[in-house]
């Protein structure tokens, strides 16, 4: 329906009928979510040439008071934000005040400024260098320039339209002698800003003595500026006040319902993908009422500075305010200033300065990151805050776990769903894929006594993500040079043999002077060294690269390394098995398509191969899920994998991570997601689902065998390549500790062969009783 058509049908619909349509927009859009921002608010300024009858936050100079916050106290304020957890830094002020007051521009010479914008960018700018703090700016009717320089210094910018009712400015009206207030200029500052890429907020006053007809003429006004720019990240229904000592102090406020109708509407013009949001200190009794309306934002609650602008609603408690979503069946999550959607194209909506910070703040959704755990971290995973949600709704996720466990296949949307589980949905997520590990595995959990050789670090290509890799390109990172000679890798191998292990797993940087020769005298060197050693060896990205520089097919290449002795291929350099992302991660690396190829050679020959995810740098879910089917649907074809196993990304020292390009890897949630998914996606055509200890470290792998997992992977003896990327949870996880972890976890250990298949009793006991390792020699 066109726009009129759609004025009658909000005006004249019944309220149940409204809300109704509203709340299927707003799941579509934001699912089982509501967000909220943990802020601090920084009053730069009260002083305002407006003169609102409804406002006590702007006040006129007085003597003895400081007209402006100095750099000082503002930075005081940001501080005590960020030791409570804080990421916004909230700046309302009023609208420039030098233009009417002598004290305003007095004070802004002292300190040596022109005008409140200028200093506004300069505070901002302290507080973001200073505290890490996002700031989001309010500073009323800007002019382009303003808006420009602005977003410099800011993640995102403000101003409510309130009204475009034109009554609203006359004589008596609540808005008469504030010329800021003009409709106008506040369209104009939203639409500049739009045309300048700003993540922005804006929304409507309600309650002013407008009528609903006019609230309706400004969200149709917004929706039409969004339309074509796309740049509004939030509409705010905020419900009028009384206070005392202003001209409005008598005037009636808006009732509960026509909040709640006011909220609807909004939704129901603006659509699924907007944030719709109301102050929850303004409405503390009619939380479940909004949510039933369609709201998806309680907006900026701070735990430590008062709500200046009413300062007779204090903010609820974040614990309360979660505790009230989810009994209107919603999961409290947190954001950042800039919202989700725009988080996620920083490089499009923010300045340079400002995309690495919000990179490193947020998941994979975009949401708050809320933890300092990541992956390769020595830190201890998040502790429990999460508030109990058992009404949250889990019935819609029930067919697509029963579908999982039936070991059907499951399309995108419904992996992707998977993986945005929280709160009780997580739980129930967990518990299917332990559910179905129970039934595949039993409560037997494996790993293979192994050594890690990577024979060189020195790489032709250059993957954005990997640390370990020297070349033209990264001769500064992690690490020097090497290339072991076959005499190394030899020693390396028997010594492996004499503590105990069944295999070694071999892979390395491409070197330009290596070709499909250097990898069959690798092979030789291993069988020579130990005929018993399975060779476990070469990644796909080698094959391919070895094959071509003989001349040779993929599958004639590899007859020529089986004969060597080689026993199995890892799945590796697949990182995600997505196109777009791997022009991002590899643009020169095997593609896709030839990964798969090699893969699916290998399976043909007899050798079998591991399947690999690398996650948690740029890409999200739908990549994630995309892979997943991808290596569902070879499997289902070949039947040559023999475990999956999620590889987080480790980003300390990551290339990417370096640039400002990629995120902290995955979350806690994630990574426990990642297992558990896989688990239900690959069921049952692939039944192992390993975790690497070297990533997750300990608790993290205790943690992912109750999400699926039945497999501990190698014990290592030796990783660099992670290493390299800056983990710290070590380089082997000897058999004893590794009992000792599956024990703990109330599971059975079993060590196993690299194919799953039995080890004797006298590897196990070499494996036990192994001494320590030789120092290894610096590499040449």
């Amino acid at each position: 329906m066109n726009s009129e058509e759609l004025r009658s049908y909000l005006l004249a619909a019944p309220f149940d009928e409204l809300a109704s349509e509203a709340r299927r927009l707003r799941d579509a859009g934001f699912g089982h979510t509501v967000s909220y921002s943990r802020k601090v608010f920084v009053p730069l300024t009260r002083l305002c040439r407006d003169v609102c009858h409804y406002c006590t936050f702007a006040a006129p100079p007085r003597r003895g008071s400081a007209a402006y916050l100095s750099p000082d106290e503002v930075l005081a304020i940001a501080e005590a934000g960020r030791a409570a957890g804080c990421k916004e830094a909230l700046f309302t002020l009023g609208d420039k005040p030098e233009l009417r007051y002598r004290a305003a521009r007095e004070a802004l010479d002292g300190l040596g400024f022109k005008t409140t914008v200028e200093y506004l960018i300069h505070t901002a700018r302290l507080v973001f260098e200073e505290t890490g703090l996002l700031p989001h700016v309010n500073p009323g009717v800007l002019s382009r320039d303003d808006i420009a320089a602005l977003r410099e210094v800011s993640v995102s910018q403000g101003i409510m339209l309130e009204s475009l009712s034109p009554r609203l400015a006359r004589r008596g009206g609540p808005h008469f002698g504030s010329p800021d207030k003009r409709p106008e200029p506040r369209l104009a500052t939203i639409r500049e800003a739009g045309e300048l890429a700003v993540p922005f907020t804006t929304g409507i006053l309600i309650g002013i003595g407008e009528t609903r007809f006019e609230r309706l003429d400004a969200l149709f006004a917004i929706a039409d500026i969004q339309r074509e720019h796309g740049h509004i990240q939030e509409v705010i229904v905020q419900n009028f006040r009384a206070k005392p000592g202003t001209r409005m102090a008598d005037a009636p406020e808006p009732s509960p319902e026509d909040l709640a109708w006011t909220v609807a509407a909004a939704r129901v013009v603006l659509g699924p993908a907007m944030s719709i949001q109301a102050p929850p200190n303004l409405s503390a009794e009619t939380y479940p009422d909004l949510i039933a309306a369609g709201l998806n934002d309680w907006g900026g609650v701070s735990p430590v500075t008062p709500d200046h602008v009413n300062p007779e609603a204090p903010w609820p408690e974040i614990e309360a305010l979660a505790r009230r979503s989810a009994a209107a069946g919603k999961i409290l999550v947190e954001r950042l200033a800039i919202y989700p959607t725009y988080a996620l194209e920083p490089d499009r909506w923010l300045d340079g300065a400002f995309a690495p910070a919000v990179r490193r703040a947020i998941d994979s959704e975009g949401f708050a990151r809320e933890e300092s755990w990541a992956p390769g971290v020595s830190e201890d995973p998040p502790s429990e805050s999460r508030i109990p949600a058992p009404s949250i709704r889990i019935d819609d996720l029930v067919p697509v776990l029963d579908k999982a466990a039936a070991g059907r296949r499951l399309n995108h949307g419904e992996i992707a769903d998977l993986f945005a589980a929280r709160g009780s949905r997580f739980d129930a997520v967990v518990e299917a894929a332990d559910a179905v590990r129970r039934e595949v595995s039993g409560d037997t959990v494996t790993y293979v006594v192994n050594r890690n050789i990577n024979y060189t670090n020195i790489c032709s290509y250059a993957c954005r993500f990997c640390a370990f890799s020297k070349g033209r390109s990264s001769a500064g990172l992690r690490g020097t040079p090497y290339d072991l000679d076959l005499e190394e890798i030899s020693r390396r191998v028997r010594e492996a043999w004499d503590r105990g292990a069944t295999e070694v797993c071999l892979q390395g940087g491409i070197h330009p002077d290596y070709t499909g020769e250097t990898y069959v005298s690798i092979t030789r060197a291993v069988k020579a060294a130990a005929p018993d050693m399975h060779v476990h060896a070469f990644s796909p990205l080698e094959i391919s690269q070895g094959a071509a520089t003989l001349g040779l097919p993929v599958d004639a290449f590899l007859e020529r390394l089986i004969d060597a002795g080689l026993g199995s291929l890892p799945g590796t350099a697949a990182e995600i098995l997505d196109p777009p992302i791997r022009k991002i991660l590899c643009p020169d690396k095997v593609s896709v398509s030839e990964w798969l190829a090699v893969i699916r050679t290998a399976h043909r020959l007899g050798l079998k191969t591991t399947a690999t995810i690398m996650f948690g740098s740029v890409e999200g879910s739908p990549s994630w899920a995309r892979h997943l089917n991808a290596v569902r649907d070879l499997q289902e074809d070949t039947g040559g994998f023999t475990e999956f196993v999620p590889l987080p990304f480790v980003h300390m020292e990551a290339p990417i991570y370096l640039r400002g390009k990629a995120r902290k890897g995955p979350t806690w949630r994630e990574g426990i997601l990642m297992h558990a998914v896989a688990r239900l996606a690959l069921n049952p055509v692939i039944p192992n689902i390993q975790v690497s200890w070297v990533k997750m470290g300990r608790r993290g792998a205790a943690a992912c065998l109750d999400a699926g997992v039945n497999d501990l992977g190698g014990s290592l003896m030796n990783e660099s390549i992670s290493r390299a990327a800056g983990t710290t949870h070590g380089q082997e996880l000897p058999p004893q500790e590794m009992d000792a972890l599956i024990r703990r976890s109330g599971r059975l250990p079993l060590q196993r062969s690299t194919v799953y298949g039995q080890v004797s009793e006298e590897r196990a006991a070499a494996g036990h009783a192994a001494p320590p390792l030789e120092p290894i020699a610096a590499p040449r």
